[in-house]
């Protein structure tokens, strides 16, 4: 009679146990009811190509590109006068100051042999005029040659002078490139070739974003089905679990097979709180990715191609036309060749034509031609030309290397694509086989011809499977997303999901 109450108390003291679980779960059901319902009004939910356009549109990277292409546009066409007469306007203005030593030696001897010369001569025609005068010429030439001696002598040998002025001199200069060796045509086509190179830049780019918006914007939809799998298990565990309780009241089956329904369901619940928070984390990593805190639902599911359409020898042969990787890199080889030109231009000699008027008063001008030829510069000119051609030589072999690499990803992505979805197609006959054996275990339990284990080894294979299934179709996405990604047209990934024979996974 003892027993008999002590094994019905701790009956009602387990029942309680179940009531309070069962009523924590409805009360925490109804609050995040009422947290969904309070923030209605603020949700929103989103397709993939709606989530596609946002990022290509306004997001930081798409900003900071559009801005490096234009810069790149404006430099090219900064150059196109390249060739064309540079005209400058010069103003000088400037004060001096210049102290000169002039030497008055040469200058003191010519005046005094020029007076000397000139008093002899007028003496001599004085005298052949007078011829009665007699010895006289010669004492009065003597005398005054002495005197223009003695006068001249009083200048100085030199004389200091002290120069000081203050000018504004305006002018106009012009210059203009007559033969540069191939510098300014060089200089012209890298421009070009950056420009062009920045228009991939950006492709390549909108790629890497589409690549990073397929993976986050799946992976919500992986970790949704993830807990909704979870969740129905541990519905489906705290139904066995209730039903085990009762059995165990009724004496039907011991405590130890109840308890195992209650450890299947606590490992539930775990596993359950676990794929909310893995949602939750990948849901925050979409909003922040769409520059948003508002998605909280995504219109667009997993999907799985049932049909291929892809040819892999095609995919093969045709990416390097359409790889924009591929086609940046034989731009870096374009790149290369161009400065092998300028570095062989540097060797040359170049001539320009020149010019300058000066617009004051004076009106001074002067025009001519130049050239000019380096001779030594401490520079090997010779060694700059062997490194380029070598860095020609290397962006060469580095492309064709990148090509094995993307031959080997579209390879194997391929491969996966492939795989993913024959798998598909298994996993759904295995759901199905799942359910039924379930549905066996259930009864046979209840008819006490099966075991707790049975029954729960059942419920976690259909977990499992739905579970798989749920994966298989994010790498179905994520390999059909590397496949096009390395093949240069992601951007056709949206075509996919509303291919005809497409199963979904909602």
């Amino acid at each position: 009679m003892l027993q008999h109450s002590s094994s019905l108390c701790r009956s009602e003291q387990q029942q309680n146990q179940a009531n309070n679980i069962t009523s924590a779960t409805v009360k925490s059901s109804i609050f995040t009811v009422s947290l969904l319902f309070s923030s209605l009004c603020l949700a929103q939910s989103i397709s993939f190509q709606q989530a596609e356009q946002n990022v290509l549109q306004d997001s930081y990277s798409t900003k900071a590109n559009q801005a490096l292409q234009r810069a790149s546009q404006l430099e090219a066409e900064a150059v196109k006068g390249l060739g064309l007469p540079r005209v400058d306007l010069n103003v000088r203005a400037y004060a001096f100051h210049n102290e000169l030593d002039i030497p008055l030696g040469a200058v003191k001897n010519n005046l005094e042999q020029s007076l000397s010369n000139g008093v002899n001569s007028k003496i001599d025609e004085w005298q052949n005029s007078n011829p009665n005068l007699g010895g006289l010429a010669d004492p009065l030439k003597e005398g005054l040659n002495q005197t223009i001696h003695d006068g001249v002598g009083l200048i100085p040998d030199e004389y200091q002078v002290a120069l000081n002025d203050q000018v504004i001199r305006p002018t106009v200069s012009i210059m203009m490139p007559l033969y540069t060796g191939g510098l300014t045509s060089s200089a012209k086509e890298v421009a070009n070739i950056k420009a062009q190179r920045s228009l991939l830049n950006t492709k390549q780019q909108q790629d890497v974003q589409r690549f990073e918006l397929i993976q986050a914007y799946f992976n919500v939809q992986l970790q949704k089905q993830l807990q909704a799998s979870s969740q129905f298990n541990l519905q489906s565990m705290q139904k066995h679990y209730s039903n085990a309780l009762k059995l165990e009241q009724q004496g039907f089956i011991s405590k130890g097979q109840r308890m195992q329904f209650e450890v299947a369901r606590n490992n539930a619940e775990r596993a359950h709180q676990n794929t909310q928070a893995s949602y939750k984390a990948s849901l925050f990593q979409l909003n922040n990715l769409l520059q948003s805190s508002q998605i909280t639902e995504l219109s667009t599911p997993l999907f799985v191609n049932s049909t291929q359409n892809l040819a892999l020898n095609s995919l093969l042969k045709s990416f390097p036309e359409q790889s924009s990787l591929i086609q940046k890199m034989q731009m870096d080889t374009r790149l290369a060749k161009a400065n092998v030109k300028v570095q062989n231009a540097a060797k040359k000699p170049s001539v320009f034509a020149f010019g300058e008027y000066s617009l004051d008063d004076k009106q001074n001008w002067i025009v001519g031609v130049a050239a000019r030829y380096n001779l030594f510069s401490g520079i090997d000119k010779n060694k700059n030309v062997q490194a380029a051609e070598l860095q020609r030589y290397a962006s060469e072999l580095i492309t064709e290397h990148a090509k094995q690499e993307i031959e080997n990803i579209i390879y194997k992505s391929y491969s996966e694509v492939v795989t993913a979805q024959q798998s598909d197609q298994l996993l759904q006959q295995n759901v199905k086989a799942a359910q039924e054996n379930l549905r066996i275990q259930e009864l046979s339990f209840r008819e006490d011809m099966g075991t707790a284990t049975q029954v729960i080894d059942a419920q976690n294979a259909l977990s499992v499977l739905k579970t798989e299934t749920a994966l298989n179709a994010y790498k179905y996405v994520m390999s059909l997303a590397a496949l096009l990604q390395s093949h240069g047209s992601i951007e056709q990934f949206q075509g996919y999901i509303n291919q005809p024979n497409t199963r979904y996974v909602r």
